[in-house]
């Protein structure tokens, strides 16, 4: 059994190498500032073999490893419900031993490759002493926070560690600094996740309000396992205000509508990144703190409801925009949002199972496209696919990889994602006792995206891979470009980029099969997987597998018409359809509502000049009046002042007077 201070560890070595490299090796003399990647994925490689330890313990405990929790202080007579008691402690349970193996491992993967990707072509020495140091302490701080937010054990310590991977992805998005898209999408994304967390916080006040709930039943009101407890003795309201904020939060982070506008923008960060960031961090930790939290959505009165329905329209509101998309990271994006979409259907069903399988099988095959787009940048020196193409024969294993990748992506059997998508679609299909309608229509928005996933999938990959190169950066115009940009020299990645890639391939065709099969591997259902995490999955649909796999097979089709064999031409279509281009493009034109109504609009010209008026007005007028009454006081009081000590005896002498009248004519 694992220690808890092992435990601690996870934690602790990334923050020890985050801290080592910003603060002894990004200052020291080069070549040191080599040694910080060596630094950051040996310090992942030991959080992996640790995880893998909490992952057999919590195996063999068949639940939760038991630890204490640790007090840190109390206010007040908190037993009552009057005061409080703040604690810290890990919860290692198999949600969060799960978690742990995603982010270690994908996360290991992704700082060896980063170990080649940050020597980019053309950059000076001084540019990579400068650089190179500065993002793997960025990374190991991401890591750690999300290896935190995994194992807390209470909610405050929760939020912390939440707060802290948002900082971090600020810190990364907006790495670049020096080019104004960075640090502009770095503003967003930290604003538009800022709003999610608003309502998370909200929630956090509001179970502090109703801790004597809590306190009755001798539990801490913000322990996550006591909270699991005693939700059923919630009242509805309570719990369902609860569970809407806490969605809020989840919302933000896992980038659902209408929070999901951030994350396409937050590609200016460099590619591996967002590999990080859509795979195993940021944006799973929304899917994460839903499942962790669920009881209390069960509790609630229509918030698995809408759960499912947003989840549910947002896998296929972001699958539509990821059709038109020419950015191969923006693509991913769309796609990432689109994916998390099914996982929060999934969630909504009644299904955290479910949702975590689709999201650990996820975290493979997406880290694999955004690794794959990183090298055919570094190749192309563009993340535009108008200006790729051919690259399936100077980039064959490159080319392998993320074709499998996009294969599980679009649910083809027998690759990881086909397991996970069809267990999504069953469980919208069966439905929850009393939603009939609600999963009836989270199951046809899943179908639909289904064929959308595997149109858009193969529309990248033939763009990219297929036909003749059509010049890469050197033939894109100049105020076309975007993100890191390289030099076009056509070849094979190297072998520290090409072999996480390799590894990540043999996952994404394989962890659904080996995850998903039974103990003697001779049925589907009710996979180990599910067993561990301490639910049932519902069995194996035929029909809804094979009816998926033809949606899919027939989505593929379609971009194999359209941009392989030219039976279909893609501009005639946009011709036919411009309204429908231009809808698409310009994303459903979100951001102009946002920004331009919402922003400059509503608050600039309405609310903050409303506050403008009142700041100076109301509140500087009173502050002024204030300083006045007390300026002209004094002054009146001065004439009285004189310096005469003759009137003052004669004032002295009429108050004496005004006295004893005073006395005399109340007897």
């Amino acid at each position: 059994m694992i220690p808890e201070t092992a435990v601690w560890c996870i934690i602790a070595i990334p923050l020890a190498a985050a801290a080592l490299i910003a603060f002894v090796i990004r200052p020291s003399q080069a070549p040191a500032w080599r040694i910080s990647g060596i630094v950051a994925a040996l310090a992942m490689a030991s959080a992996f073999v640790l995880s893998v330890w909490a992952l057999a313990s919590a195996l063999d405990a068949d639940g939760a490893v038991g630890f204490a929790a640790h007090e840190w202080f109390t206010i007040g007579d908190a037993a009552s419900g009057a005061g409080f008691r703040m604690e810290v402690g890990i919860l290692l349970d198999p949600l969060s031993a799960i978690m742990l193996l995603v982010v270690s491992g994908v996360s290991f993967l992704v700082q060896v490759y980063s170990m080649g990707y940050m020597l980019k072509d053309g950059s000076t020495p001084r540019e990579r002493y400068a650089d190179y140091p500065r993002y793997f302490a960025y990374m190991s701080l991401f890591t750690a926070a999300m290896f935190g937010l995994v194992l807390s054990r209470n909610l405050i310590q929760l939020f912390a560690f939440w707060e802290i991977v948002g900082l971090a992805s600020y810190l990364l998005i907006g790495f670049w600094h020096h080019r104004p898209a960075a640090a502009a999408a770095a503003k967003k994304a930290f604003i538009i996740t800022r709003i999610g967390d608003f309502g998370f916080l909200l929630m956090l006040l509001y179970l502090f309000s109703n801790r004597s709930t809590f306190a009755a039943e001798g539990i801490n009101p913000f322990d996550i396992a006591g909270i699991a407890q005693t939700a059923a003795l919630l009242p509805t309201a309570v719990a369902t205000w609860l569970a809407l904020g806490i969605f809020a939060g989840a919302a933000g982070k896992s980038a659902q509508f209408p929070l999901h506008t951030w994350l396409p923008d937050a590609m200016e960060g460099p590619t591996p990144v967002s590999s990080l960031i859509h795979a195993a961090t940021m944006v799973a930790a929304g899917v994460f703190l839903v499942a962790r939290m669920f009881p209390l959505f069960e509790a609630g009165s229509g918030a698995l409801d809408t759960v499912a329905l947003v989840g549910a329209f947002t896998a296929v509101f972001a699958a539509t925009m990821a059709l038109v998309a020419n950015d191969i990271k923006r693509v991913l994006a769309y796609s990432t949002i689109s994916q998390l979409g099914y996982m929060m259907l999934a969630l909504g069903m009644g299904a955290p199972a479910v949702a975590l399988f689709h999201l650990f099988n996820h975290a493979f095959f997406k880290c694999l496209l955004f690794l794959g787009a990183g090298s055919v940048n570094h190749a192309t020196g563009t993340f535009d696919m108008r200006y790729m193409g051919g690259l399936r024969k100077v980039m064959p294993i490159t080319y392998v990889a993320m074709t499998l990748a996009a294969l599980s992506l679009a649910g083809i059997f027998p690759l990881a994602g086909f397991w996970s998508k069809d267990e999504i679609l069953s469980v919208a299909w069966s439905g929850r006792e009393g939603t009939t309608l609600v999963s009836q229509l989270a199951f046809w928005l899943g179908v639909a995206a289904v064929f959308l996933t595997a149109f858009y999938a193969f529309r990248l990959i033939y763009l990219t891979f297929h036909g003749r190169f059509r010049g890469g950066v050197e033939a894109q115009p100049e105020r076309e470009r975007v993100g890191e940009e390289h030099q076009v020299h056509l070849h094979e990645a190297p072998w520290v980029m090409v072999a996480p890639m390799v590894v990540l391939a043999v996952l994404s065709v394989g962890s659904g099969f080996v995850v998903n099969a039974t103990v003697d591997l001779g049925t589907v259902p009710a996979h180990w997987f599910s067993h561990f995490l301490l639910e049932n999955t519902p069995s194996f649909n035929y029909a809804i597998a094979v009816s998926s796999s033809a949606l899919a097979l027939g989505g593929i089709a379609l971009a194999t018409a359209m941009y392989l064999t030219g039976h279909i031409s893609p501009s005639r279509l946009t011709e036919r359809f411009p309204w429908a281009h231009l809808m698409l493009s310009q994303r459903y034109f979100m951001d102009h509502i946002y920004e331009d109504l919402v922003v400059r609009r509503l608050l600039h010209r309405g609310l903050f000049r409303i506050s403008d008026w009142l700041d100076r007005q109301i509140v500087d007028g009173f502050v002024d009046l204030v300083s006045w009454t007390g300026s002209n006081a004094g002054r009146a009081v001065a004439q009285l002042q004189t310096g005469q000590v003759q009137i003052y005896g004669v004032a002295i002498t009429l108050g004496v007077i005004v006295m004893l009248m005073t006395y005399l004519a109340q007897r």
